[in-house]
């Protein structure tokens, strides 16, 4: 138990477990464990099993408290690459007559795809 002036928070430990099912996916669930005594009690407090599993994984880092942070936080971008590569292999492309292939598969006509100066 934390005794903060008035107030008195008793600290449950939360954690993830999986629990084995015989013929279907295993139960995933979220609990928390006491001691009353001797014995050592234990409460579901949520089912977790439809999450993705990347939810799941949060879930756990979390509880063992580690920070997660935004990507954002993480990451900057220090240089985006202009759209000139794209134009490249359009060309390659049309070099080699590939052009053709894509072009009347994907808009049904012939040469909509565009003229690119080889």
């Amino acid at each position: 138990m934390l005794d903060m002036g008035k107030n008195i928070y008793n600290i449950v430990p939360m954690y993830i477990e999986k629990i084995p099912n015989r013929d279907s996916p295993p139960a995933i669930l979220l609990r928390e464990c006491w001691r009353e005594g001797k014995h050592i009690r234990k409460r579901t407090i949520a089912n977790l099993s439809e999450l993705p599993s990347y939810v799941i994984e949060m879930l756990q880092r979390a509880l063992k408290g580690e920070r997660l942070v935004s990507i954002k936080e993480v990451f900057r971008i220090e240089r985006s690459y202009p759209h000139g590569h794209v134009v490249a292999v359009l060309t390659i492309i049309h070099r080699l007559g590939l052009e053709q292939l894509y072009c009347d598969k994907a808009h049904g006509t012939k040469g909509s795809c565009g003229n690119h100066d080889s």
